[in-house]
């Protein structure tokens, strides 16, 4: 006769059930429907061979993942071999889940049933756990069940490799931000230093280096040979750095006040620090790029590939695309 065994995971242990009546039980499944609901008649078919409680929060969210992921943990495998007949051609074991019931028949040898019955009486189970299980209330079946699943579920999102993507996402988001602002800033300091030194923006086309003359020139009065040096090491070319030395000799611009020099110099520093920041950002995206999506990098670079990503919303999404649609996204005009 074969003997029908039932494994039960709970947040709080592992519960081992035996059945009775196994050949009726088989056979007649509305009956058991039926008893489920009833806590008398459910204990006339189902007795609690054996229950291993967890030892602590960490050791259930790690028989947790186990279940989930299909493995036998070792406080599982102690209890079934422990309770579960020698004799492992007479047993039958009801468990839930296809995946644990499969690592189980292949690892222990024991024969796994899912479905059908088996369905219905975890579903009683679950209902009069409580009372199954001595010293155990429904109010900590709860509370055990409520901490389990918060911790299973913060590991879940925190070990997600899947979603290292959404840095690259944000990452080129705020990387076209800061261009637009950058450009706007600049804008702004070429027009309000530009009265008092309008030249300059003829000989420097970079924002940022603008942005540091700006800072670094002040009063261009106060501009003389001693300072060509460092224009040189700003601009990294002599030829400009002369120049700017030159204009500011013979420029065309109004005096500007002490006070209104401030303001443009911390107004400039606060565009170049933007400007150091970008060039940080890219340098992470790039190293990010390499790590998540090295083809893509190779094939496309890596901007216009975060910007691919970004648009499809996930790499995964982005790799189950068809060709045309991948096109359809390029011929974008704001991918570039």
């Amino acid at each position: 006769m074969v003997l029908l065994h039932v494994l039960f995971e709970h947040a709080v242990g592992y519960a081992l059930l035996a059945l009775k009546e196994v050949e009726e039980i088989s056979l007649l499944l509305p009956q058991v429907e039926e008893c489920v609901l009833n806590l008398g008649k459910f204990h006339n078919i189902v007795r609690l061979v054996a229950f291993c409680p967890f030892a602590s929060s960490q050791v259930a969210l790690e028989n947790a993942n186990a279940v989930s992921e299909g493995v036998v943990h070792e406080d599982l495998r102690l209890l079934l071999e422990t309770h579960l007949p020698s004799k492992k051609k007479k047993v039958l074991l009801g468990v839930g889940d296809p995946k644990i019931g499969a690592a189980i028949q292949e690892e222990l040898g024991y024969n796994c049933q899912t479905g059908g019955v088996i369905a219905e009486i975890l579903r009683g189970v679950r209902l009069h756990f409580h009372n199954l299980v001595k010293g155990l209330t429904d109010l900590s079946a709860c509370k055990a069940q409520l901490g389990l699943g918060h911790s299973y579920s913060r590991a879940k999102v925190k070990f997600n490799v899947n979603r290292v993507d959404n840095m690259i996402i944000q990452s080129i988001s705020l990387l076209d931000q800061l261009d637009k602002d950058i450009n706007t800033f600049s804008m702004r300091v070429r027009e309000w230093y530009g009265y008092h030194f309008p030249e300059l923006v003829k000989i420097i086309n970079d924002n940022a280096t603008y942005c540091r003359l700006a800072q670094f020139i002040g009063n261009r009065r106060e501009l003389n040979e001693e300072k060509l040096e460092k224009l040189e090491e700003l601009t990294m070319d002599g030829a400009k750095a002369k120049a700017i030395l030159d204009a500011s000799r013979s420029s065309m611009g109004m005096d500007i006040s002490a006070i209104d020099l401030i303001n443009i110099e911390s107004f400039s520093s606060r565009v170049v620090s933007l400007s150091e920041y970008r060039q940080s950002l890219h340098t992470y995206l790039r190293s990010k790029m390499s790590q998540v999506a090295p083809s893509l990098s190779a094939l496309i670079g890596e901007a216009v590939g975060a910007r691919l990503i970004a648009h499809a919303g996930s790499l995964t999404n982005l790799a189950k695309y068809p060709a045309s649609t991948v096109q359809i996204l390029g011929a974008e005009k704001a991918l570039f």
